[in-house]
């Protein structure tokens, strides 16, 4: 299927690896025009070397930044303006499951997984939204977590800020739809892939992770990065103009509500 992604201005948000890494490849196979980005120079820069041999550096922009800070963000912003004069797609991709588990924590890491998880893609969207509205509108979708769906052993602090996306994500497509903005969201389920959290988790305690996803995941195994791509790149597209508000898992069918 054709997504009609041709020279549509994308921003993958954390995209050096892993999910969004693939994502912003899969948009760049769509024909899209793509801004990537990350906190290291390093990460950066091997990212955009590797994905320009593929598809090309024309159709590629690479900006550093930690989007944690407000001024990071409008930097890229004016980095994808000045370059392809606006923004059709956002895809924010920005947060961390690694944290303290229990119910015993502190303000300050209450603070940095909030902050991280769900501020940072706040403010992702309010600085994005006027270049997506001025250029008569497009979409924007949040990465989350099953851990804001369903209740998993996760670090408490992520899943509230997953789950506080996805109410920010609902109350966004409400107010944005009069401006042609979609809005939607998707949870990804257990995706591994070099350096993720599940890697690290099965490489030290494979017995006890193969157990846990053969009892909990219906499909018995991980997702790749590849998969959730796909799924966030048909949202976010032309393709799916009747969707919004929407919270998509890729999960393999662990969830067990509707």
């Amino acid at each position: 299927m054709d997504l009609d992604l041709t020279d549509k201005v994308v921003w993958v948000a954390g995209s050096t690896r892993g999910i969004g890494r693939s994502i912003a490849e899969t948009f760049l196979q769509e024909g899209a025009r793509v801004m990537i980005n990350g906190r290291t120079k390093k990460d950066l820069d091997q990212a955009f070397g590797e994905l320009s041999m593929l598809w090309g550096a024309e159709r590629l922009l690479a900006v550093q930044g930690d989007l944690t800070r407000e001024a990071d963000i409008r930097r890229c912003i004016e980095a994808v303006k000045q370059r392809a004069g606006g923004l059709d797609i956002l895809i924010a991709n920005v947060g961390s499951g690694q944290g303290a588990v229990g119910w015993e924590l502190g303000r300050e890491e209450w603070t940095r997984l909030l902050e991280l998880n769900l501020i940072a893609s706040s403010l992702l969207a309010t600085c994005a939204i006027p270049l997506i509205r001025d250029r008569g509108g497009g979409s924007i979708t949040f990465i989350a977590s099953l851990a804001g769906v369903e209740a998993l052993p996760a670090p408490i602090p992520y899943a509230s800020a997953k789950a506080g996306l996805l109410a920010l994500s609902k109350m966004l497509s409400r107010l944005l739809a009069s401006e042609h903005i979609r809005v939607n969201t998707v949870a990804p389920g257990n995706i591994i892939f070099p350096g993720s959290v599940w890697r690290r988790k099965l490489d030290q305690e494979p017995g006890r992770v193969s157990s846990y996803i053969s009892t909990e995941v219906p499909m018995q195994r991980m997702g790749t990065p590849e998969e959730v791509a796909n799924a966030v790149v048909f949202l976010a597209s032309p393709r799916a103009s009747f969707i919004t508000g929407s919270c998509l898992l890729v999960d393999g069918g662990q969830a067990r509500g509707w």
